[in-house]
């Protein structure tokens, strides 16, 4: 393998875990968003629990496996 393409090997590694870190930052960000917004709009704490819990988030906005 050629020096040269070596150098853009590891310029499109870095660029994709760049575009990676930022698809999570922003994900992180939505499901934070979301679980503000079922709170705001829940009912009463279980009910909350049980709409977070069918989004797949815990109170936090972190995905749940």
């Amino acid at each position: 393998m050629t020096s040269a393409r070596q150098t853009t090997l590891r310029q499109e590694l870095s660029e994709f875990g760049a575009a990676r870190a930022a698809e999570k930052a922003a994900c992180e960000k939505q499901n934070a968003l979301a679980a503000h917004t079922v709170a705001g709009h829940a009912l009463d704490a279980a009910d909350c629990a049980r709409l977070l819990q069918m989004l797949g988030l815990d109170a936090e906005g972190r995905a749940v496996p």
